[in-house]
């Protein structure tokens, strides 16, 4: 398998494809353009992303991988990425732990007789039991089938490899106390008892105590020692093991502590050795089951690299572009709406953007700084995004298509070193541009023709956008050349649009307008920017005839755009009027129909009683008749009056069930038609000051402002945050009156904390170590900091043991464990806070 793999791989890379691997399943794409995706600053939504996974081998892939090209691949990413976002907000909590990184660590498995490090056992088995965990909470046993729970069902079962792992090591990273060990390990200490009793006979011993430079003993390479100083260095016989930088101390190991030195050092070789068999028994069971292990690993990686790209699609509220509407694979159908560039944060502008059916080319003109450039790297942008499986920061009903290359030349390149002009860089980028670009490519020009002499670079530009629109490429341009207002109305596959100006505050309003060419302004921004007015008349004088008639047409142009829209806004209020109308008259006659059934009702209640109270005298009379020998002939004509009675006011009463159906059927019409009327209406935006009803509360509030991630509402006293999508906007402005929770105050503690992500205790005696680390710990809770590591060097094991059993006590810490080796080991500790 790994075969055919490897050899799909060199044939998809020698028609310029790269492949990669999500959850197992093999990915290709195509090397799209690395300039383009520098220029659009898509490595930095990679990076965002990548931040995004808590495991580092996930976060390398996310940086290293290309936009897909094919349909059906974008289709799937995008279901499962969406799938995880739906999961993320389900409200069930996600375990964030770190994946450890153990892919260098498998072909280790391969190579016979190899054995594990202490630390690269436990990574694996941690890394088990975390992506056995990711699996779980991705798809619960209750889930639905979907292609999510398909492709995790194929992730193999790992378990006993982890449960092995866990047999020898704590959660900690620390090795259990096994049978093995344990002999050995009660000789340890025996020896240490019986060694530090000698070590301590100096200290208790007034005659012996005063030539030393503490009472405490040290250690000099996993051996005790004395700290002698130096005068009485012929007093005390031993080994001297080292000297300290100013003289005065001297470490002696006494003569009658070396041999218990030397037994607890073999019994801690003996110990090494035994660690060292069982971890080589833990190397072969794991390396018996590597192949499923690599499965294991390859899927699981793929999965969080999913739910990265789940998380970062969540955080920006962002949502996923649909296909375009006829389903084409060369569809250049493309609509934007409510887009914000990702990057720009709070203070990106919304903008809406199409690009229609036989439509393939768009030249955008408008004034300096009224957002052409950003428009363009937006479009550019949610091309790259979308086709990596990611949600695009704009409003439903967003479409793109695919594109198998998007290439990009904006921005000035002048280059002193290559003797490069702006123009000469534009045309080296767009010569390489009109050789590779094909039919399904995305192409962005911003500034077509610039940098060089007005008609030279206008006709330039258009011999350009011919020799692309004969290739039939996606093609957006931005322009301030005139000539180009007039190429866009003369070509069918051409469209003109502009960024709005507003000529009263001479100031843009980044709304694109389709349809319609834009003036530069270049003038009256200059004059809004400062320039001397003598400057600026001067400036209007030399503008020629020709180019006023121009500004005049584009201004009378873009008048009726504003007429038209106005005329079609008149249009829509007078039938929302008539539909009114016309809804209170039906309701009106319903209502008199109504009437009239209830006054039929109460007759033929009338009748039924009228009846039942005849059918009784009569029924009497019959009796007494029947008493009195009246002829059975007579008897029966009586009955035949009260039946044929009864039958009249049976059929009375079935007329009048139904009419009451035929109203029962005409009010539900007139309640579907109705609400049909209220859902056609576009619900109010979300504005500030507007009412809005919150869908987890069930109450109506008041919108405050927009913040980072969300809206704040104020519900009576108590204000919140909640996402869009939980904000309904009311179209009345009554509010109802309600009992309210009271307001929360939440105090910011995190100012002035002193908590660090790393706390380094090196050279730290163990009680300034342990106060060191309390004041750490205190600070990371005031500052809200929920994990942070601690450095405390492997040495003699002292600073070590006590910073873990520091840890132990504390009731603020859940979980700590040794880093993984390439970040310190055993010397090094990661902490994590309760939540």
């Amino acid at each position: 398998m790994e075969k055919i793999v490897a050899r799909l791989g060199e044939k998809f890379a020698a028609l310029g494809m790269a492949g990669r691997c999500y959850a197992g399943v093999l990915w290709y794409s195509s090397v799209m353009n690395e300039k383009t995706e520098g220029i659009l600053e898509f490595d930095a939504i990679r990076s965002r992303v990548a931040c995004c996974s808590f495991s580092e081998e996930a976060k390398r892939r996310i940086l290293a991988e290309k936009p897909l090209v094919d349909p059906d691949d974008i289709r799937r990413l995008k279901g499962f990425v969406s799938e995880t976002v739906e999961r993320m907000k389900s409200g069930d909590e996600e375990k964030q732990e770190s994946l450890p990184d153990i892919g260098f660590l498998l072909p280790k498995l391969a190579v016979e007789g190899a054995s594990l490090e202490p630390d690269e056992a436990f990574a694996i088995g941690l890394f088990v039991e975390r992506g056995w965990t990711l699996k779980h909470w991705l798809v619960p046993p209750s889930s639905k089938d979907t292609p999510l729970r398909s492709l995790a069902e194929t992730i193999p079962d790992c378990t006993s490899l982890a449960r092995e792992v866990f047999r020898i090591f704590n959660k900690d990273g620390s090795l259990k106390d096994l049978p093995e060990f344990q002999e050995i390990n009660r000789r340890i200490r025996r020896l240490a008892a019986e060694l530090e009793a000698a070590v301590s006979r100096y200290a208790g011993n007034e005659e012996s105590r005063r030539m030393l430079q503490s009472t405490v003993p040290s250690q000099r390479d996993g051996r005790a020692v004395l700290a002698v100083k130096a005068n009485f260095r012929g007093r005390i016989r031993g080994i001297v093991h080292e000297v300290s930088a100013t003289g005065q101390t001297l470490f002696i190991e006494p003569e009658d502590v070396v041999e218990k030195n030397n037994d607890i050092l073999i019994e801690k070789r003996r110990l090494d050795a035994e660690v060292l068999r069982v971890l080589r028994e833990l190397t072969t069971k794991i390396a018996e089951g590597r192949e499923i292990l690599a499965d294991f690993h390859e899927k699981i990686i793929g999965i969080e690299i999913i739910r990265a790209k789940a998380r970062y699609s969540k955080d920006i509220q962002g949502v996923f572009a649909k296909e375009s509407e006829n389903g084409a694979r060369d569809s250049r159908i493309m609509t934007l709406k409510q887009a914000r560039h990702p990057l720009l944060g709070r203070s990106a502008v919304p903008v809406d953007f199409s690009m229609n059916e036989g439509k393939g080319a768009v030249v955008i003109t408008g004034p300096n700084t009224g957002g052409k450039t950003v428009s363009l790297k937006t479009v550019g942008l949610f091309a790259l995004m979308n086709q990596s499986g990611l949600a695009v920061s704009a409003a439903e009903g967003t479409s793109l298509p695919v594109f198998d290359d998007v290439f990009a030349d904006i921005g000035d390149e002048q280059s002193i070193s290559q003797s490069l002009s702006t123009f000469s860089a534009h045309m080296i980028n767009i010569a390489a541009i009109t050789a590779s670009a094909s039919s399904q490519s995305l192409v962005l020009l911003d500034e077509l023709g610039s940098g060089t002499d007005p008609e030279e670079g206008s006709a330039i530009a258009m011999a350009i956008l011919d020799f692309l629109i004969e290739k039939r490429v996606s093609l957006i341009v931005t322009t301030h050349h005139g000539v180009l207002k007039n190429y866009g109305y003369t070509r069918e596959y051409v469209e003109n649009a502009s960024v709005e100006f507003d000529s009263r505050t001479l100031s843009p309003t980044y709304r694109i307008v389709m349809g319609i060419p834009g003036e530069s302004r270049a003038v009256d921004i200059a004059s809004r920017n400062g320039l001397q007015a003598e400057i600026i008349a001067k400036a209007h004088s030399y503008l020629n005839e020709e180019r006023a008639d121009v500004s005049s047409l584009i201004a009378g142009l873009k008048r009726k755009h504003r007429e038209l829209d106005a005329a079609a806004e008149e249009r829509r209020q007078e039938e929302k009027r008539l539909r009114e109308e016309r809804r209170a008259a039906d309701l009106k006659e319903l209502r008199l129909r109504q009437k009239e059934v209830e006054i039929k009702s109460g007759e033929v209640g009338k009748l039924r009683k009228l009846l039942d109270e005849s059918r009784k005298t009569l029924e009497n009379l019959v009796r007494e008749v029947k008493e009195r020998e009246i002829t059975r002939e007579r008897t029966l004509k009586v009955k035949d009056f009260l039946n044929d009675l009864e039958k009249s006011v049976a059929n009375e009463a079935n007329s009048l069930d139904e009419e009451e159906r035929t109203l029962r059927d005409q009010r539900k019409e007139h309640d579907n038609t109705a609400q049909t009327l209220a859902d056609s209406q576009p619900p109010p935006p979300l504005v500030e000051g507007a009412e809005a009803l919150v869908a987890s509360y069930g109450q109506r509030g008041t919108i405050i402002r927009q913040e980072k991630n969300g809206w704040l509402v104020e519900i009576g006293s108590l204000r919140m945050t909640f996402p869009a999508e939980e904000l309904t906007p009311v179209r009345s402005a009554q509010s109802v009156q309600k009992q309210l929770k009271p307001a929360l105050v939440v105090a910011d503690l995190s100012r002035g904390s002193s908590a660090v992500m790393e706390l380094n205790l090196l050279g730290m005696r163990l009680e300034e170590a342990l106060e060191v680390l309390q004041r750490q710990i205190d600070d990371a809770v005031l500052s809200g900091l929920k994990e942070f590591a601690v450095i405390h060097g492997k040495g003699g094991g002292v600073l070590q043991k006590g910073v873990h059993d520091f840890l132990k006590k504390d009731q603020r810490i859940a979980d700590f464990h040794f880093s993984r080796p390439e970040l310190g080991g055993f010397g090094r500790t990661e902490v994590a806070l309760i939540e």
